[in-house]
């Protein structure tokens, strides 16, 4: 059973995380982590202390456990980036900053530290509405590239393939395709994915303005350290054979910084195959942490509101109704631990021993979550 602490400040309460139930939650462990989120509230978001946060829990977390695989993740300037009016300079300067507190944890923990970058920013230019539709459109709140349409009549496959502002309209056909899937693969598939072009995106319920948005750039920057890696889904066993030659490694996972904001020595790996490219989110993250492609289980047009039902697993996890199996935590047999503030990325994707994250949704910092999945390391 995994073990989630929920910290709201000044309360703190154990729960079962596959069923949201309260536990005692006690042990020399535990304790030890109820200290750790107690001492390091998390500021917010946007706040510019939230990448100092990253750092400043990872290193306090590391001297307490001892872990050999480090995994995290700083995402302050991909927020601000997405909702905030930057000055000119002022997003460069976040971005350096995030560089700089990943060269921190490297030189205070004495770790290798691998830096890893996602995809730029680019300008939000217009929306698209897929209301219209006499089938149904489904567009993710987090993804801005990619939608499912459903039973989509003629007029709308008409509509959708003269969309100036589209792409590519892709059958769940092609998509299975693309990434070698079998019939049984697309469940979770629409039954047309639309992709937007550069600036553009899908008109969804958030509340929020869009101002940038990630460019989905067809290579990601990884450092020089890592050696070299063809393609996301490479990550995984480069970072396990760095593990086998270097007893302290970890990752610094870089949100929307890309090669041309990349300021360290570096590589470049595919971000997908041929015209899909990933977006900073699960499905990224997942691919990264796996070794494989996670497009049919995670990808921006599949209808989530049908497992948000009384009975779901995991009400934690957000759209998760399982620990996805075989991440880079899972597989690694020594000790592992994973800090950041992309919500609940760090305790689904990352499989370590022990995660660290915010507990904010929709920018509303509703405190902090650990999680405990293994004590017997």
């Amino acid at each position: 059973m995994s073990i989630a602490i929920l910290d709201a400040r000044e309360w703190q309460q154990a729960v079962d995380l596959g069923t949201g139930r309260p536990v005692a939650g006690q042990g020399p462990k535990t304790d030890m982590v109820r200290g750790l989120l107690a001492r390091h509230p998390f500021p917010g978001d946007r706040d510019p202390r939230g990448n100092t946060w990253v750092t400043d829990t990872a290193l306090d977390l590391t001297a307490a456990y001892d872990p050999d695989f480090v995994f995290l993740t700083y995402a302050r300037q991909y927020y601000s980036a997405r909702y905030s009016p930057l000055h000119d300079g002022e997003r460069a300067e976040m971005v350096a900053a995030a560089f700089a507190e990943a060269q921190r944890f490297a030189s205070q923990s004495g770790y290798l530290t691998v830096v890893i970058g996602t995809c730029g920013m680019t300008p939000a230019v217009a929306g698209i509405d897929l209301t219209g539709l006499d089938g149904l459109g489904v567009a993710a709140n987090w993804s801005t590239r990619y939608a499912g349409v459903y039973n989509p009549s003629p007029r709308d496959l008409d509509f959708l393939a003269k969309h100036d502002g589209l792409e590519r309209v892709a059958s769940r056909a092609e998509i299975l395709e693309l990434f070698g899937g079998g019939p049984e693969d697309g469940k979770r598939l629409p039954d047309y994915m639309v992709v937007n072009r550069t600036g553009r995106y899908f008109n969804t319920t958030s509340l929020r303005r869009l101002l940038m948005i990630p460019n989905a750039a067809p290579v990601m920057p990884v450092s020089t350290n890592l050696g070299p890696v063809d393609s996301i889904t490479d990550i995984k066993a480069a970072l396990l054979a760095l593990l086998a030659t270097h007893k302290k490694v970890a990752v610094a996972y870089l949100e929307s910084v890309g090669c041309e904001d990349f300021q360290i020595p570096y590589t470049t790996c595919r971000n997908g195959l041929d015209w899909y490219r990933y977006e900073p989110g699960d499905a990224h993250y997942l691919t990264m942490t796996t070794g494989r492609h996670a497009v049919f289980s995670h990808n921006g047009g599949y209808r989530y509101y049908l497992d948000d039902t009384e009975t779901k697993k995991y009400p934690f996890s957000g759209y998760f109704t399982e620990i996805p199996q075989g991440s880079i935590g899972q597989d690694y047999p020594g000790r592992s631990i994973a800090v950041g503030n992309r919500s609940m990325f760090m305790h689904v994707t990352t499989g370590c021993d022990i995660t660290v994250e915010c507990f904010a949704r929709n920018l509303y910092n509703q405190g902090l979550m650990a999680v405990l999945h293994r004590d017997d390391k």
